[in-house]
């Protein structure tokens, strides 16, 4: 549109000068001076992909009817555009040549032509007014742009290094706390399965040291994450992985079923992902506060949605709470409505919990991929 608005200006202010009333009166007649200053708008028009038009029609239309409007806005793009001595000295000369043809021809023409454009003075005072003024403004709002745009990338350099050293330093404190105390419990857990008499307590003692290791296995991978950008990491869980999580559950005496619901397919990795670490939240806070309650995880393929569904019961025995930050199921919720998905929490009636998800699917279904069949 600015540039609609300049074509116009051009020709505008074309047509007085070429009339007298603001540079030098012509004799062609008045078709021929609205099509001069028509070309001298639509190469103004034209700036907007390339000024190298409007330099021509300025140029030309200087030295020959001294119509300065187009080399004046030439002048300043290509204060604008230029870099390098070469082009700009290239340019300053072109226009130096452009003022001495103008001022032949006002020896030739002699009248207030001769006065503007031969004399010395006037000479001069043209060249620095047409091109000087416009072409040295450009080169300052080039640089005031450069400057800004210099000070956005360095602000930006500096907003990606404070992001970097803090989660360096979230790293390692996760390396220097959490990585410790995950490696003390597998210790004690090969210990006592080692010197345990029973066999119950070996399996439980194993199962305890397998999850440890797979939780220092996730906790090296956000490490690497943390510590790189484009680190190779084991692809998150999903769906395919639930039967396994639910294992583990069980193992460690919750009674844990599984049921799905619907047309079992394969929905979009993020969906899937999101879905697998709304029941791994739900039943880690099992864990925490209800301890053996018997729970049900359900999997609801709906048309356009995913529902996960996790109702634990009331626990059937007291048992000392795990700390916890609380921050679960707000990071779980925030995960969810990322995705344009609802979670829903609430107690129930007899001291049960229920944690429920509906994710859009986001698409078509995908081929089945693994196996995952009901547990």
């Amino acid at each position: 549109m600015r540039f609609v608005l300049l074509g116009a200006g051009v020709f505008a202010l074309s047509l007085p000068v070429l009339h007298g009333q603001a540079g030098v009166p012509s004799s062609l007649p008045l078709p021929v001076l609205a099509a001069v200053a028509t070309a001298a708008g639509l190469a103004a028009w034209w700036a907007r992909r390339s000024w190298w038009p409007l330099a021509a029609v300025g140029a030309v239309t200087y030295a020959w009817l001294v119509m300065w409007p187009p080399l004046l806005i030439a002048s300043y793009y290509a204060g604008r555009s230029l870099s390098g001595r070469r082009h700009i000295a290239a340019y300053l000369g072109g226009c130096l040549g452009v003022c001495g043809i103008s001022a032949l021809v006002g020896e030739w023409q002699d009248g207030l032509r001769e006065i503007l454009t031969a004399g010395l003075g006037n000479a001069l005072f043209m060249a620095l007014a047409v091109i000087g003024l416009p072409f040295a403004l450009g080169l300052w709002v080039r640089a005031r742009v450069e400057v800004q745009r210099r000070a956005e990338r360095e602000q930006v350099m500096r907003a990606e290094q404070a992001r970097a050293q803090e989660r360096a330093r979230i790293a390692r404190e996760m390396h220097d706390v959490v990585a410790h105390r995950v490696s003390l419990i597998v210790l004690h857990a090969g210990a006592l399965e080692v010197r345990a008499a029973d066999e119950e307590t070996v399996r439980t003692a194993a199962m305890i040291g397998g999850i440890g290791r797979e939780a220092l296995a996730n906790l090296r991978d956000v490490l690497g994450v943390l510590r790189s950008s484009a680190t190779d990491t084991e692809p998150p869980p999903t769906l395919a992985d639930l039967d396994r999580l639910l294992d583990q559950s069980r193992a460690l005496g919750i009674a844990v079923t599984r049921h799905d619901e619907g047309e079992e397919r394969a929905m979009e990795p993020t969906v899937e992902r999101t879905a697998y670490r709304v029941v791994q939240e739900a039943l880690t806070n099992v864990h925490k506060h209800a301890g053996d309650a018997r729970t049900d995880v359900r999997i609801r393929y709906g048309a356009g949605e995913l529902e996960v569904e996790v109702r634990n019961q009331a626990s059937q025995s007291p048992r000392q709470e795990l700390p916890g930050a609380g921050w679960g199921l707000v990071g779980l919720r925030e995960r969810v409505e990322l995705l344009g998905g609802t979670l829903r929490t609430s107690a129930q009636d007899g001291g049960g919990f229920l944690v429920s998800a509906r994710i859009p699917a986001s698409g078509a279904a995908l081929p089945v991929t693994g196996d995952r069949r009901p547990a």
